[in-house]
């Protein structure tokens, strides 16, 4: 059985290297997005208010001068801070398509900070595409998902590959501090491959349970729910842009206790018909995500619909919305990033050892049946 399950590891592991190595190195580098973005955009997604008293404009004005700013575009949904630090970031769907875009907005001077650029244009948002699709989404017009679909098959076999990794070397605990570093060079490399394995088991189960169920839920949603030949082309807003949006972000922190509005979603199909702000609400669980949390509210009369506070939902839906922040790490601060970083980066390490090891195997076997066959003449 152990030596069937080496084989199978072993071989998934070749099939999944590739792949694994692009999403392994731009996880690792997501997890610091917004840092990477504070370096490259620095005068669009960072601001200077940081332990100044100073108050966001209304909601309202903002949606407004976004409205007015960029007439060719409707907005779609919207990210909001309020830390002094974080610029807005909107994003916007141009008329006549079904393309989104991206523009920075300083909510308190009530500025923009960019022009429209496309969701995959600046560097982290491109990482962020290469990571989840390889690039490969609609590279195949019978197979638009394609990039979705090939994530989900890597993280399967990346899942399969931690277990199946801890149960190939069940006792584990015993060398968990041990590493010889004096001996032959197979040997060593076999040593750091468990060693690396070991330590990164945790971290790398996660990502891959995690990676599962992200690209699971976008490929069905593409794929399933949403036809692609369907996206709807937009012409003008679909919400009533002349709604009371700051009454409605009240009604929604008097609607959930300790609720923190960060995200807005305004309607932008048809079949859209709420306006639903997310937001994070004070909570015992690290794991909880800063969008656990939703508000919705009518298009057109701004009539609150919908209540969601995660602190009462079931026990499923508070693990699953856990995974946001354990993919990425977000969950203690610098501590948990810098970890999930690294971490993020052992299959790299897995990969090249695991090679060198498979290739030496390989050579091992074809010289024992030369000199088998040197024997018999």
């Amino acid at each position: 059985m152990r030596k069937t399950l080496f084989k199978w590891h072993s071989l998934m592991a070749l099939i999944a290297m590739l792949p694994l190595l692009i999403i392994s190195l731009t996880g690792s580098m997501l997890v610091f997005k917004f840092e990477i973005d504070s370096i490259l955009l620095k005068d669009q997604a960072t601001l200077n208010y940081v332990g100044q008293d100073i108050q966001r404009k209304p909601m309202k004005e903002l949606v407004n001068l976004v409205a007015a700013a960029h007439p060719d575009y409707e907005i779609g949904s919207w990210e909001l801070f309020d830390d002094g630090y974080e610029a807005d970031r909107v994003y916007l769907l141009k008329h006549g398509t079904d393309t989104w875009f991206k523009t920075y907005l300083d909510p308190y001077q009530g500025e923009m900070l960019s022009a429209p650029v496309g969701i995959h244009s600046d560097f982290t948002d491109f990482i962020l595409h290469l990571h989840y699709t390889l690039l490969l989404n609609d590279s195949n017009r019978y197979f638009p998902n394609m990039g979705v679909a090939i994530g989900l098959f890597i993280a399967i076999l990346f899942t399969f590959l931690g277990v199946s990794g801890l149960i190939i070397y069940r006792r584990f605990w015993r060398r968990f501090f041990s590493f010889r570093r004096h001996t032959p060079r197979v040997i060593l490399f076999s040593e750091l491959h468990k060693l690396i394995g070991i330590w990164s088991a945790p971290v790398l189960l996660c990502l891959g349970i995690t990676g599962v169920y992200f690209n699971a839920v976008d490929y069905y949603h593409e794929a399933f729910e949403h036809d692609e030949a369907d996206h709807h082309i937009v012409s003008q807003a679909m919400f009533n842009r002349t709604l009371d949006f700051d009454a409605m972000m009240a009604q929604s922190l008097d609607a959930i206790g300790g609720f923190t509005p960060t995200y807005w979603l305004f309607p932008f199909e048809p079949q859209q018909k709420h306006i639903t702000i997310f937001g994070s609400v004070a909570d015992t669980n690290p794991f909880i995500s800063n969008y656990a949390s939703t508000v919705s509210f009518d298009a057109t009369t701004g009539a609150q619909i919908a209540v969601y506070d995660i602190r009462t939902a079931t026990s499923l839906e508070r693990i699953i919305d856990s995974f946001r922040k354990l993919h990425f790490g977000h969950f203690a601060g610098l501590p948990s990033k810098i970890i999930w970083s690294l971490m993020g980066l052992a299959p790299i390490l897995l990969g090249f050892s695991g090679v060198y090891l498979w290739w030496q195997r390989k050579r091992k076997k074809h010289q024992s049946r030369r000199l088998r066959k040197l024997a018999s003449q």
